[in-house]
């Protein structure tokens, strides 16, 4: 015979009725994270409402950065690079071996002699026109040199000349004859327009870097025609 179980009142377990507590803390925490957002968001506003103010106020107060390219020289500056004076831009060593004979009437004489010089060309910047430097487009120096020249006519080295070969009398006005035939000659050999063309383009090139050492970028030379 089965028996019946019943439950009554007394045999009841009691099971203690829980609250959800986290749906509570999600509703307090979703609070604070509104008020945390509204309160970013006003932040925000303000920072934005600020910088447009301030932009604002300055639209009239433009800064702008311009670089003037205009160049100048002064007068001091022209007379200092003039008092340079003579500028040496080609050397050249030369000798040369001479000879004369006097016909005597019972024997001849003979004078040979060697001369040694050194031939110097260049400018002299105390021959300079008026205005040969000046400014052109606010940003060019332009320079017009002085043509070139010989820079010393006294050229033969006489301590180094001497005589290779002599036979004979000679007075000093015979030597002196010599001498201008040597002189003559050394001109003749190294004032060649190869020689000057080559003087001239070291001019233009050693002055056009004296300009820019001093600061100039833009800078054009030229050299007056013999």
């Amino acid at each position: 015979m089965m028996m019946m179980k019943h439950e009554t009142p007394d045999n009841t377990i009691a099971r203690p009725v829980q609250t959800d507590d986290r749906h509570g803390r999600h509703r307090i925490f979703h609070a604070i994270l509104f008020l945390y957002k509204n309160r970013l968001l006003i932040l925000l506003a303000l920072v934005c409402l600020a910088i447009g103010l301030f932009l604002w106020l300055n639209s009239s107060n433009k800064v702008d950065v311009a670089v003037d390219q205009r160049i100048d020289i002064t007068p001091t500056q022209i007379q200092q690079i003039q008092d340079i004076g003579q500028w040496e831009f080609l050397s050249i060593n030369d000798e040369e071996l001479l000879d004369t004979v006097s016909r005597g009437f019972f024997s001849d004489s003979e004078l040979v002699r060697i001369y040694y010089g050194t031939v110097r060309l260049g400018i002299d910047l105390h021959k300079a026109k008026p205005h040969w430097i000046r400014i052109e487009d606010d940003s060019v120096v332009v320079a017009q040199l002085p043509s070139i020249e010989l820079l010393d006519t006294d050229f033969i080295d006489e301590a180094r000349s001497r005589s290779f070969f002599e036979k004979g009398k000679w007075t000093a006005a015979d030597r002196e004859q010599l001498y201008n035939r040597a002189y003559r000659m050394m001109l003749a050999r190294c004032m060649t327009p190869e020689n000057i063309k080559t003087a001239e383009a070291n001019a233009r090139q050693q002055f056009t870097q004296f300009l820019k050492a001093m600061g100039y970028k833009h800078v054009r030379v030229g050299i007056t025609p013999r």
